[in-house]
């Protein structure tokens, strides 16, 4: 009886072979491309149009979203939340000015909601958006954007949102 010696290289032409077989390669590689463009990109940051003497129109910069930690609410909120709201969360990111209206000073949530956090609706509005946020479509839906760097996995973008939503709670003036 002989005995096959399987290598990591006859591993990885396996691999190539079921992928191939299964189409699973095109969904790998559409997940990637995802993962690139993000489904509408975060800002991360104002380029000043014109030149030296002419009035500067601040625009937002589009880049796809990257990954951070789902178990990190702080990580999370300074990737994609303070270039908008500002690493104090009080609406002075960098992006903040190029904006149609001023991002929400979000220190200020539970003492605009009588002095209970709005867990449920920080939430909705992480997973949904909310209709006219900042009076235009500048505030990116994190539902869909999380889901894609979580490869699609309901339960971590779950871990996400309720850990992005305990950080905010932290930052709550009293």
């Amino acid at each position: 009886m002989s005995r096959q010696v399987v290598t990591p290289i006859a591993l990885q032409h396996r691999a190539d072979r079921d992928y191939s077989r299964t189409g699973l390669w095109r969904k790998i590689v559409a997940n990637r491309i995802l993962q690139l463009f993000a489904l509408g990109a975060v800002t991360l940051g104002v380029c000043a149009a014109g030149g030296y003497g002419q009035s500067q129109t601040p625009e937002v910069k589009k880049e796809p979203i990257g990954m951070t930690s789902p178990a990190s609410g702080s990580e999370m909120f300074n990737s994609y939340c303070a270039p908008c709201h500002g690493k104090d969360a009080k609406g002075n990111g960098p992006a903040a000015t190029a904006l149609k209206n001023p991002p929400a000073n979000l220190t200020q949530l539970a003492k605009k909601n009588g002095g209970k956090f709005p867990a449920d609706h920080v939430a909705t509005v992480l997973r949904s958006g909310v209709a006219g946020a900042h009076g235009s479509t500048d505030m990116p839906i994190w539902g869909p954007l999380f889901s894609t760097v979580s490869g699609k996995d309901s339960s971590i973008v779950q871990m996400r949102i309720a850990n992005l939503i305990h950080y905010l709670e932290t930052l709550q003036e009293k």
